[in-house]
C-alpha cells in the first residue's frame, strides 16, 4: 500500500499546526525503498535512510530501489517496530493525511492511541517513511516484518521472499520463525506488544521526533522543532480491559478477534486453544496471553504446563483435555469418561462426558 516513486512533488509552506484526528491503520513490510528516501520530498535534513541487502546503510540517496529491475536500495532492518514498555513503542509508517501531502508528511512524527481491537489504550509514536496511492485518509500503514508485503515486493530480491499472504502477512507467532533471523524481533512485536490487532483505529497527532526514531532514519523536517514533544505517560503498564460478561462451562472466553475477553465461571479458567479461540475450562491457571502460554496451578502450589496435561498417549489414546482431532492431525480415542468435542476445523478436544 506504498508508492517508491522518484517523483518529487513541490514543497509545502513549513508551519506549526500540528495534523491531528482519527485514523485507521493497516500493516505491511514489503522491502522497497521507501518514498521519503528519494531527494526532495520535503524541506529535510536530509532523505529518509535506506540499506542495501545486507543491511548497511547506503549514502547515495539516487540509489535505485529493490522494488525495480536491478535496485539495491531496500528498509533497513531498523525500521522494525520496538516497545519502550507495556504501553509505548516506537516505529515507522507510510501515512496519508487529509489536506496535506508529501510534503508535509515525509519524516513528520505522529502519536497514535489505538481506539479498537486488542491493542486498544496503547500508544505508538511512528515517523513517517512512505506513502502511497492506495492510501485513504488519515490512513497509517505500520511497518513491521511479516506485516504482508501489498503491492510491492523487494523481499524476493533481498531475502528470497517472505512467507504469508501479500495482504496481511502471517497469521500466527509460530510463524515469525520462518522469517530471516533479522527481522525477527519485529514479527515477534505484532504478536507481543501489539496483541495481533487487526488493523484497528487510532486518534492521531503530529508530535516532534523522539531522538530514537531520528537515530534510525536519519531524516529530520526543518519544521519538526516546532511541534510539541511527546511525553511519556506516568503509567507505562497497559492492561487490557476489564471483562463484563461472563462465558459458559467450556464455552469461548477470548478470541484476538475479541476487544474484551468474557470472564469464566467460578472454578474455570480461560485456555488458549488457538489464537482465536479461548475456552474456559476448570482449574485455575496464570496466563501469558501474548505468547499462548498458560500455568496450570495445583493444590499443591506445583506448576506444571497445560502441554504436559494435554498430551496423548503413544496408544492413540489423548487425554482429558487432550487434542483429539483436527486439520493435519490424527483422530484419536478419548480416554474413559470423556468424548472428542468440535472447537474448530483446526482442533477437537477431550472433555468430560
Amino acid at each position: 500500500m506504498r508508492t517508491h516513486s522518484i517523483i518529487v512533488l513541490g514543497l509545502a509552506a513549513a508551519g506549526a499546526n500540528a495534523a491531528s484526528g482519527t485514523g485507521v491503520s493497516t500493516r505491511y513490510w514489503d522491502c522497497c525503498k521507501p518514498s521519503c528516501a528519494w531527494p526532495g520530498k520535503a524541506a529535510v535534513s536530509k532523505p529518509f535512510t535506506t540499506c542495501n541487502a545486507n543491511d548497511n546503510p547506503i549514502s547515495d540517496a539516487n540509489t535505485k530501489s529493490g522494488c525495480e529491475s536491478g535496485g539495491t536500495a531496500y528498509t533497513c532492518i531498523n525500521n522494525s517496530p520496538w516497545a519502550l514498555n507495556d504501553r509505548v513503542s516506537y516505529g515507522f509508517a507510510a501515512t496519508a493525511i487529509s489536506g496535506g501531502s508529501e510534503a508535509s508528511w515525509c519524516c513528520a512524527c505522529y502519536q497514535l492511541t489505538f481506539t479498537s481491537g486488542k491493542a486498544i489504550g496503547k500508544t505508538m509514536v511512528v515517523q513517517s517513511s512512505n506513502t502511497g496511492g492506495d492510501l485513504g485518509n488519515n490512513h497509517f500503514d505500520i511497518l513491521m516484518p511479516g506485516g504482508g508485503l501489498g503491492i510491492f515486493d523487494g523481499c524476493t530480491s533481498q531475502f528470497g521472499g517472505l512467507p504469508g499472504a501479500q495482504y496481511g502477512g502471517i497469521s500466527q507467532r509460530s510463524e515469525c520463525e520462518l522469517m530471516p533471523a533479522a527481522l525477527r524481533a519485529g514479527c515477534y512485536w505484532r504478536f507481543d506488544w501489539f496483541m495481533n490487532a487487526d488493523n484497528p483505529n487510532h486518534k492521531f497527532t503530529q508530535v516532534k521526533c523522539p531522538a530514537e526514531l531520528v537515530a534510525r532514519s536519519g531524516c529530520v523536517r526543518n519544521d519538526d522543532s516546532q511541534f510539541p514533544a511527546f511525553v511519556m505517560p506516568d503509567d507505562t503498564t497497559w492492561n487490557p480491559p476489564t471483562p463484563t460478561e461472563t462465558a459458559a462451562t467450556y464455552g469461548q472466553c477470548d478470541s484476538l478477534t475479541w476487544e474484551v475477553a468474557k470472564k469464566c465461571p467460578s472454578g474455570y479458567y480461560c485456555s488458549k486453544v488457538t489464537d482465536y479461540y479461548w475456552q474456559c475450562i476448570p482449574g485455575t491457571a496464570s496466563t501469558t496471553k501474548s505468547t499462548g502460554t498458560t500455568t496450570l496451578q495445583t493444590s499443591t502450589s506445583k506448576t506444571s504446563t497445560s502441554t504436559a496435561s494435554t498430551t496423548s498417549s503413544s496408544s492413540g489414546t489423548a487425554a482429558l483435555w487432550a487434542q483429539c482431532a483436527g486439520n493435519g492431525f490424527p483422530t484419536l480415542t478419548c480416554v474413559s469418561g470423556s468424548k472428542c468435542v468440535y472447537v474448530n476445523d483446526w482442533y477437537s478436544q477431550c472433555q468430560p462426558s
